[in-house]
């Protein structure tokens, strides 16, 4: 069961898959936006070359846990794109993914353009990884 993260924005989607045990996160690409036919269409052939089964779509609710117009928006991103994949998808909040993705990419003294080709990949990555880990503590809590 491997499970697809998509950090939405206006002009992109960062995408990253999980491993088939659901551990890690790795970044695929950046969806450049052109229309909903076409983003849809692309998120199909990575769904299907990859075998997910769930998708999660990073939620940006603002700092003091309240939903905003971008979070909205993702909220109707994600029904959308569940009823056009037949494919269940999950609202996982995503606040300062983005920001830690900068950090680390300037951390690791990667140039301004080079981060700005990345950076949504990034942060999908991060936004997936922190659903894995949130799901593995709470399957061993389960088993407690």
């Amino acid at each position: 069961m491997r499970i697809l993260g998509l950090d939405v924005g206006d002009r992109t989607i960062g995408v990253a898959v999980s491993d088939a045990l659901g551990w890690t996160a790795q970044g695929v690409e950046v969806i450049r936006r052109r229309d909903w036919e076409s983003d849809v269409r692309r998120l199909r052939e990575i769904c299907a070359e990859y075998e997910i089964s769930l998708i999660v779509v990073g939620y940006p609710k603002n700092m003091n846990g309240t939903i905003g117009p971008r979070a909205e928006l993702s909220a109707q991103f994600a029904a959308q794109i569940s009823q056009e994949l037949a494919l269940p998808v999950k609202l996982w909040d995503e606040r300062l993914t983005t920001m830690e993705a900068e950090k680390m990419l300037v951390a690791a003294d990667v140039s301004r353009a080079k981060r700005r080709k990345v950076i949504d990949k990034m942060a999908a990555v991060l936004l997936l990884q922190n659903y894995l880990a949130a799901q593995a503590a709470a399957e061993r809590d389960k088993k407690r």
